[in-house]
């Protein structure tokens, strides 16, 4: 069996797409489609492929048309990320994720330089936390310069995004779904995202979060929800009814154990 947690060459097509520089542009066109037939190649040779979304199902189905892929639903533990009535503070936004993984630094340096901008011009208070282990020191230094908190390891996100008004997931590159994204639905946080911060996730725009992908409408997005408790509350609570109902780790498990059970009588006929 093989656990498909991204399309991974997904990732590093959308690294040459987002790379400004010529030569690296160049370079990573011809990585990705390396990875790509490396990925097709494995899935073929895999008795089953699981795939995190429809989405990366759909993808790898393209890479390699005769493998057994199906696509197992990211979950989230719905007992350990809850709402606790934690008051939020105000015009707080909150990021969490590795920041020693690069589509996570780029997303960071890319809301720092293009969108918190527009936001402290309407909303000068507000404020951002980047809660991840091992930030860069180039992500520090921006941090600073931003005024923004680059917190490093921390023994638990939670109270960092129950404080917050907004989550932001303001991602360019990646791959496979953002687990990132439910556990803050989980804990009734509005959400604004990237559609690839997003991408894979059964979460419809408008109604569980708010999708923007230029960096003047995320900052809108944004803006517009710090500003409207009750739009807040209400993302917050239909996200989390959702990942209750739906998503849980519970659920996701069963899902999860049927296809391996699959798996095992066929290799036993």
């Amino acid at each position: 069996m093989l656990f498909e947690h991204n399309v991974e060459h997904m990732i590093w097509k959308r690294l040459c797409q987002v790379e400004k520089r010529a030569w690296r542009r160049a370079l990573l066109a011809v990585e990705w489609r390396k990875m790509r037939r490396y990925e097709a190649a494995a899935c073929a040779r895999a008795g089953l492929t699981i795939a995190v979304s429809e989405a990366d199902r759909a993808l790898l189905m393209a890479c390699a048309p005769g493998a057994d892929i199906r696509a197992v639903p990211t979950g989230v533990d719905t007992a350990y990320f809850h709402p606790n009535g934690a008051a939020e503070a105000p015009a707080t936004l909150v990021f969490t994720g590795s920041m020693d993984w690069y589509p996570n630094e780029d997303a960071i340096l890319y809301f720092l330089e293009s969108i918190l901008p527009e936001i402290r011009r309407e909303v000068p208070g507000a404020s951002l936390a980047v809660v991840g282990r091992d930030p860069t020191e180039r992500l520090r230094a921006a941090g600073a310069a931003a005024g923004v908190r680059v917190t490093g390891t921390v023994a638990d996100v939670r109270p960092y995004v129950s404080e917050a008004a907004v989550y932001v997931v303001p991602l360019r590159v990646g791959g496979g779904t953002r687990l990132k994204i439910f556990e803050a639905l989980a804990m009734g946080k509005a959400v604004v995202s990237t559609r690839v911060g997003a991408e894979g996730l059964p979460i419809s725009s408008e109604r569980h979060f708010l999708q923007a992908d230029s960096p003047s409408a995320f900052a809108q997005a944004v803006i517009g929800l710090l500003k409207d408790a009750d739009r807040r509350r209400a993302l917050g609570l239909a996200g989390r009814r959702l990942v209750e109902e739906r998503y849980s780790w519970s659920q996701v498990t069963r899902e999860f154990e049927s296809h391996c059970q699959e798996l095992i009588s066929r290799h036993a006929r």
